[in-house]
């Protein structure tokens, strides 16, 4: 039996089972790639106010549905590409997926003149991985000195997505691996612009595990509102 098929039946009800076992310094982003309005609606209804959306265009449209709702906080969880940096910005108060020091140089400048410093999470990857992007431990560490002049972005945690297929031994080592950078990097007094409070990781699969191993924010779709196409 899966974690899904033993919740509610509703939107609702997986919400209220869901933030059960979640202690409240747990951010839950309801992840809400190809999910329709109707069903956002109703996630908001239930308590939801942060979002998540892998692609700008599909953010978009469902901003404009949604605009009667002026508390939600949108999270840009998927890659960015740095030619669609601006129009991140402009609809997203959270970006989770910064994969480069390319990408948050960019966004660095053009968020000059914001009227609030753009929350950032820089994307990680523990394990070699094709189909992800992100930084590798050792890139990061070459990297955290320029992203600390990052005066214009408050880059707020860490990002990373597992590969596929991990044990549930190699999740919890991966996770804590995340966790222990985090404070690692906290500790670096020649940072002293990257707060590094957040740790974005797990999903409906591993959420629980990511938990206990110190997240901060976990990006759930499948187990709220059921499987998609991909």
């Amino acid at each position: 039996m899966t974690a899904f098929s033993r919740l509610g039946g509703t939107i609702a009800g997986r919400i209220r089972q869901i933030r059960e076992t979640l202690p409240p310094t747990v951010r839950l982003i309801a992840v809400t790639k190809q999910v329709s309005i109707a069903a956002m609606r109703e996630a908001y209804e239930a308590g939801i106010r942060d979002f998540g959306e892998s692609r700008i265009q599909e953010a978009e449209t469902k901003q404009a549905q949604l605009h009667d709702l002026s508390d939600i906080t949108w999270h840009l969880i998927g890659h960015l590409q740095t030619n669609k940096a601006q129009r991140a910005l402009e609809q997203f108060q959270w970006i989770h997926s910064v994969d480069s020091l390319k990408l948050a140089q960019r966004l660095d400048r053009l968020a000059v003149g914001l009227s609030h410093k753009p929350q950032i999470c820089l994307q990680v990857k523990f394990l070699p991985d094709p189909t992800k992007y992100g930084w590798t431990v050792e890139e990061l560490i070459t990297d955290l000195p320029q992203l600390d002049q990052c005066e214009n972005l408050s880059i707020q945690g860490l990002m990373t997505i597992p590969p596929a297929g991990l044990s549930e031994t190699e999740l919890r080592a991966l996770f804590e691996q995340a966790r222990l950078l985090t404070q690692a990097i906290q500790q670096e007094q020649s940072c002293s612009r990257l707060a590094l409070n957040e740790l974005s990781m797990g999903m409906s699969g591993d959420y629980r595990t990511a938990v206990e191993a110190g997240a901060t924010m976990v990006r759930l779709g499948r187990i709220l509102f059921g499987d998609r196409a991909t």
